[in-house]
């Protein structure tokens, strides 16, 4: 991203289920939302609003999210792998639970990543996940306007 170019808000889209708030926050600061899925995203009229369809295999939205996504844009991403690659570049990350990926936070958690993986494998561990709740949805909130906030910012 250029010094004069406004940053995008990349959505690993499979499976968000903070779309609408992504929208409403991006419309409010006036960036542009790209949202990459395997398939089944209703188009936008929004001129703002981008859809991005890959093919059907395992890591091809993240993929295609880590080769587009430039220093100084936001990705919203569930995805610890892809978290990583784009925290590398200097993109800013946040969950969809509103957790912030840094340089500082980013291998902890590709490590407890890595850890409940093989907690999973083992049998040791079940694999589910808490339910997604208004807090989750309130922190992604202020995390994600702080992010546009300070983006858009004249310096």
């Amino acid at each position: 991203m250029t010094v004069t170019q406004r940053p995008i808000i990349f959505v690993d889209a499979d499976a968000c289920p903070v779309k609408d708030e992504i929208v409403r926050v991006a419309e409010r600061h006036g960036l542009v939302v790209t949202f990459v899925s395997n398939g089944g995203l209703r188009p936008s009229r929004d001129p703002m609003v981008r859809n991005v369809v890959v093919p059907k295999s395992a890591d091809a939205a993240d993929d295609w999210i880590a080769e587009h996504a430039e220093a100084g844009d936001i990705v919203v991403t569930q995805d610890i792998p892809l978290a990583a690659r784009c925290v590398e570049k200097g993109v800013h990350v946040i969950g969809n639970t509103g957790r912030v990926h840094t340089p500082e936070s980013i291998g902890m958690a590709v490590a407890m990543r890595d850890f409940k993986q093989h907690l999973r494998e083992t049998g040791e561990d079940r694999g589910f996940n808490r339910a997604f709740s208004r807090a989750d949805r309130s922190t992604f909130l202020q995390a994600l306007d702080g992010f546009c906030r300070r983006a858009t910012k004249p310096t």
